[in-house]
């Protein structure tokens, strides 16, 4: 859909360059009144006719230019992940039939949380008056985008005067946290086996013998999962879904106090591990909530809801490392949330004796402590590890998101 420009504020009609247009073309005049002559009236004819082409330039029609962008999957909105790179193209067409030798377009993309991008090139149109342009940006971190206008400008070929146009272009996505795939959390499942828990509610994530719908047929599912009737009824395969038992809910409790986080990236880390943890419990059919305390305090119960997941992610979406409370603080004012046999997952760089006490108090009241611990030196993290390990409480350390399906996936 072509889009029409916005018109900005317009400009002094006279102008220095104006002026001095008007001067040059007076003194030529007053050259052949006083000189006469095929000299001074050719001067006279030559300036006239630059001055016209000058002052016709105004209505160029850059100020009226239509255009349109779209992004690099051609959808208006769409969500792509931290780290990515967008190619963006832009079309412009211009009415009228003024020559213009080319135009400069300059586009901004802002971030909703703080950041602008600037971007800037020419293009010369073609004899349709139309032209493209291609730009990528730089690889984006998490947050809301939006774009600015756009501002189209254009002068003659002396370069005397600029001619301007803003083009409102509409358009607006999301950048998610990055993600890695979590194959298998294989100490959260023992623990729920009783490895770790003692509680009698604990019980795996087994199916039942009770037929709870139909399902696609997904490759590799035995005969005896396929449901007959219903591949009869519609033409294609079909599976039983049986009931799960249900496993114990599960908290990822996000740190977001501000003097924890000496780096960014450190915080762009913990965000994106509960992001990745969010998605292997989509996955795996957990139910899985969050806790996020900062300068808003955000509570997702622990649920198997689609909505849950893709709430959970928008709200990670536009997270800081904006808080002022101590994490313990943060549970002490909401244990009331958090039934026993609860798992709560601790994603924080702190360590040490704050760290242990939080986990010995929640253990004390029937919670299930883990902790993800965003390490910067992999022989400490051994070391943090090992201990929790030895007190009896799950815990990982991670420099990198890349490290999370690996840690994860051994024995803590």
């Amino acid at each position: 859909m072509l889009t029409h420009v916005k018109t900005g504020a317009r400009e002094p009609v006279m102008t220095p360059r104006v002026w001095m247009m008007a001067g040059c073309l007076a003194a030529s005049l007053l050259f052949v009144l006083f000189q006469g002559g095929k000299l001074a009236l050719m001067v006279f004819v030559m300036t006239a006719i630059l001055c016209t082409y000058l002052f016709l330039g105004k209505w160029s029609g850059i100020t009226r230019t239509k255009g349109r962008r779209s992004l690099e999957s051609g959808l208006p909105e769409q969500a792509v992940e931290a780290g990515t790179s967008l190619r963006i193209r832009l079309s412009i067409q211009i009415p009228g039939v003024w020559p213009i030798p080319y135009v400069m377009v300059r586009d901004r993309l802002v971030r909703k949380n703080g950041g602008e991008y600037n971007f800037e090139a020419s293009l010369i149109p073609d004899w349709h008056r139309r032209g493209n342009l291609e730009y990528q940006t730089p690889p984006l971190i998490r947050g809301y985008y939006h774009f600015g206008d756009t501002d189209c400008s254009t002068q003659d070929i002396f370069g005397i005067f600029e001619h301007k146009g803003t083009v409102e272009l509409p358009g607006s996505f999301s950048v998610y946290p990055q993600t890695v795939p979590i194959r298998e959390w294989k100490q959260f499942h023992r623990m729920h086996k009783g490895m770790h828990h003692h509680s009698s509610s604990t019980k795996s994530n087994r199916e039942t013998t009770q037929i709870n719908g139909v399902r696609e047929y997904n490759y590799g599912d035995r005969l005896s999962r396929i449901h007959w009737n219903a591949t009869a009824r519609t033409g294609t395969l079909k599976s039983k879904e049986f009931e799960r038992e249900s496993l114990p809910k599960t908290v990822v409790v996000l740190d977001r106090q501000q003097r924890n986080y000496r780096y960014p990236e450190t915080f762009e880390l913990a965000v994106s591990t509960a992001a990745s943890l969010t998605q292997y419990g989509k996955n795996r059919d957990i139910a899985l909530g969050l806790l996020s305390v900062g300068a808003n305090s955000v509570y997702f119960e622990p649920n198997r809801y689609q909505n849950n997941h893709k709430s959970i992610l928008h709200h990670l979406i536009e997270a800081e490392a904006d808080g002022f409370h101590p994490l313990q603080r943060v549970l002490e004012d909401r244990i009331r949330l958090f039934p026993p046999g609860t798992c709560m997952v601790l994603v924080t760089p702190l360590k040490g004796e704050a760290v242990l006490k939080t986990m010995a108090w929640l253990n004390q009241r029937q919670m299930v402590p883990c902790h993800i611990w965003l390490s910067a030196s992999e022989e400490e993290g051994r070391i943090w590890t090992k201990q929790l390990t030895s007190m009896g409480y799950m815990g990982y350390s991670v420099r990198s998101l890349d490290e999370l399906p690996a840690a994860l996936g051994g024995v803590g």
